[in-house]
């Protein structure tokens, strides 16, 4: 924690802390945020020491995200998914794959990565795709379709996506990098949401942006497979998002045990309401989950710095990670909200920007419904018609 701590100061955080409320009131991008965090060296945790960054691992990295989110939410799930490639690329390599090294290099030389793979309507994930991949006369490919959630949308410099080329069992799934600037690129600012809003995570449209053949990495087949990269998205984007949501849990548990010991009760003569035992079960049932939620993602994280081979039940494992930190963070906060107070439903206290910020956790991959379908495929095989 000392090192995180080096570059997540206390005056850092509380700066970032301070300006979460503006951001959301606002409906605008946490542009000094980000900043501050490039200045500190944040956006270059993952890269290796000898090339510039801090040398961090995904344990390293995610703990550091909790600590992040803990103070603002929106501000951290932003920064995840230049991370994501961060994080991917070194997966990769750690394994013996180094498709990905440039990605590395981006980072090191100041670019600001995005994740561009979500799709409206597309359930299929990282197996299918909505966007047409055509290849360019010139070398490369020029990728046509609409990407929504595109955090960082405001600030990346590169952006991830894929996109389909062909029909049929000879189709392939292209994956590459645009750069902003392409004239193919478009950002659709359609970002007016229950939360998360200062990541303004807008819609982008591409209408023929090209990809330079250099930065196409990966061509597979459609449907599920085993390539590598395919885990080391999965691996980096779920281990990371749940961090997030960690964070944004750790915060309401923090705060629901700040507030029931600054209420009184009038019915018990004047007595702290953090002595009620109903509160006091409350409370530390959900420091219970909190306490199991810490030891999944710190496990989970921690062999995936180490090379552990999990083999099928890899996918079961971060799923069910992803899922159980959603899900506390929303209960976490719910919880918080009720034994804090009728002042806490007003618009503008902390607890009512979390819980809004918390439901984001509803619509990333992967939900409920998939996450418990991986692992009931993993246990029981898959079903059949």
């Amino acid at each position: 924690m000392d090192a995180i701590r080096a570059i997540l100061t206390d005056e850092l955080l509380g700066r970032i802390r301070s300006r979460a409320p503006g951001y959301d009131a606002e409906n605008t991008f946490c542009t000094e945020d980000l900043a501050e965090l490039r200045q500190a060296g944040y956006l270059t945790a993952m890269v290796p020491i000898d090339r510039g960054g801090l040398g961090w691992g995904l344990e390293r990295t995610t703990a550091a995200q909790r600590l992040l989110a803990a103070h603002a939410p929106a501000t951290a799930l932003a920064v995840n998914m230049h991370l994501v490639w961060s994080a991917v690329a070194q997966l990769l390599a750690a394994r013996g794959d180094h498709r990905l090294d440039f990605v590395t290099d981006w980072i090191a030389a100041g670019e600001t990565l995005a994740f561009g793979i979500s799709e409206a309507g597309n359930d299929s994930v990282l197996f299918d795709s909505a966007t047409r991949a055509d290849r360019s006369p010139e070398g490369g490919y020029d990728f046509t379709g609409m990407k929504i959630f595109t955090s960082l949308a405001p600030a990346w410099t590169k952006l991830g996506v894929f996109g389909k080329e062909g029909e049929g069992e000879s189709a392939r799934l292209v994956h590459g990098f645009i750069d902003r600037g392409d004239p193919g690129v478009e950002t659709i600012e359609n970002w007016d949401t229950l939360g998360m809003r200062a990541s303004q995570s807008h819609s982008t449209r591409l209408e023929g942006a090209h990809a330079d053949a250099a930065t196409i990495h990966s061509r597979l087949p459609v449907g599920p497979n085993a390539d590598p990269l395919v885990f080391g998205i999965f691996a980096a984007f779920l281990s990371l998002t749940a961090s997030v949501y960690v964070g944004l849990a750790e915060r309401g548990m923090e705060l629901a045990a700040e507030k029931p010991a600054k209420r009184t009760s009038l019915k018990d003569g004047g007595r702290a309401l953090a002595q009620d035992p109903d509160i006091r079960w409350q409370v530390a049932d959900a420091g219970l989950e909190m306490l199991r939620l810490d030891a999944q993602l710190r496990m989970t994280t921690r062999d995936l710095d180490d090379v552990v081979d999990h083999g099928a039940s890899w996918f079961p494992r971060l799923v069910a990670l992803r899922t159980h930190a959603g899900e506390t963070a929303r209960r976490t906060v719910q919880l918080a909200l009720q034994v804090s107070g009728g002042g806490q439903y007003f618009r503008g206290s902390e607890l009512e920007r979390l819980y809004r910020d918390a439901l984001a956790s509803l619509y990333h991959p992967s939900d409920a419904e998939s996450a418990h379908s991986t692992v009931a495929s993993w246990l029981l095989g898959p079903p059949t018609d």
